[in-house]
């Protein structure tokens, strides 16, 4: 059984040439949602009190993933707030360890 065009005329275009395009109008979710992965020139702030901040990307094995989740859940918290947490307590700890 052969397979016909596709919607394809015969030279090869998927419309005809002559045929006007429509006018599309701008995606605002896609662009909203691209200006949020555009990295920024300044840092971004936070509502914390930190000035500016620096964001970084963790991976933790799922076992980890979801003690994390567990946790934070049981201290009505996210999972990033927790951490975020955890991480300034680590850093805390090690400057009193330098003495600093």
């Amino acid at each position: 059984m052969p397979i016909g065009s596709l919607g394809r005329s015969k030279s090869g275009r998927h419309r005809p040439a002559d045929e006007p395009q429509a006018e599309t109008l701008p995606d605002e979710e896609l662009t909203s949602y691209l200006a949020a992965l555009a990295p920024d020139a300044d840092n971004e702030t936070t509502a914390s009190g930190f000035g500016s901040a620096q964001v970084y990307q963790l991976r933790l094995q799922l076992m980890a993933n979801e003690q994390l989740k567990e946790l934070a859940a049981e201290r009505q918290t996210s999972p990033q707030a927790l951490a975020t947490e955890w991480v300034m307590q680590r850093l805390e700890w090690e400057a009193r360890q330098r003495g600093q």
